[in-house]
């Protein structure tokens, strides 16, 4: 029987979802927890990484499994051995076919970010700060540059193999909060890193430090400008995964 998870959980305290040598994953804590609620020891695969500090609220991820629990109930026994900052959210059964990673068709990742001269300790866990208020119309404008599908090569930092760094981004919005923002990103795939830059760019054109044309032109060298920023991975949260046509 396949099941297929939503997880949520703070990135803050982990070194990403995938498991690695030099720190405790995501990824660790739920497959300890499966092999303790079931016996099974299996592989829990998730819809892609996420990096270290990197947040989800709608993480989806399955795994195989001959156990007796319902689907439906393995999300508590699974959330009873899970800490605080990870929690699954649902858990049902999936069709046979189905695959975390491979199925997925799009994915949804949150930037957001709070106006503020002094660190706000119950903001800055999850977003990034900034001084002043930026020009939203000139970062609506922008972002109109960066959808659809582009070589997105200059906005990527080193740090994965891919067979292509070309992707499709359907969606950029900005949305304005009480003390701050956030940018939403919808696309079909993304690059290391690649929201995290997008958010750095976008921010430096609504200080007036770059233009659209810089990002166009950016787009159209595959060259990666100085300016281009890659953010702290806290402000990042990976929002959903949707899957079907």
């Amino acid at each position: 029987m396949k099941i297929r998870l939503v997880i949520s959980y703070d990135g803050t305290n982990y070194c990403g979802w995938q498991s690695q040598k030099n720190g405790t994953s995501v990824q660790q804590l739920v497959e300890r927890a499966v092999l303790d609620a079931t016996g099974e020891k299996v592989a829990v695969v998730s819809s892609g990484r996420t990096d270290a500090g990197v947040h989800a609220a709608g993480q989806v991820a399955h795994f195989e499994t001959k156990c007796p629990i319902p689907p439906e109930k393995i999300k508590f026994a699974l959330n009873a051995l899970l800490p605080d900052d990870v929690k699954i959210v649902k858990s049902e059964r999936a069709a046979d076919d189905f695959h975390a990673r491979y199925s997925a068709k799009k994915k949804t990742y949150r930037y957001s970010f709070y106006v503020s001269d002094v660190i706000l300790p119950l903001k800055d866990r999850f977003a990034e700060r900034i001084v002043s208020e930026p020009d939203y119309p000139k970062m609506i404008f922008a972002a109109d540059a960066l959808c659809g599908e582009h070589d997105f090569v200059a906005f990527s930092s080193v740090g994965s193999s891919v067979r292509s760094t070309v992707r499709t981004i359907y969606s950029i919005s900005v949305t304005k909060t009480d003390g701050g923002f956030y940018f939403d990103v919808c696309g079909n795939g993304f690059l290391y890193n690649m929201v995290r830059v997008i958010a750095g760019t976008l921010i430096a054109v609504g200080y007036g430090e770059i233009s659209a044309a810089d990002i166009k032109a950016a787009l159209e060298s595959g060259k990666r400008d100085r300016r281009f920023k890659t953010l702290p991975a806290k402000g990042l949260t990976l929002l959903s995964v949707e899957y079907g046509n």
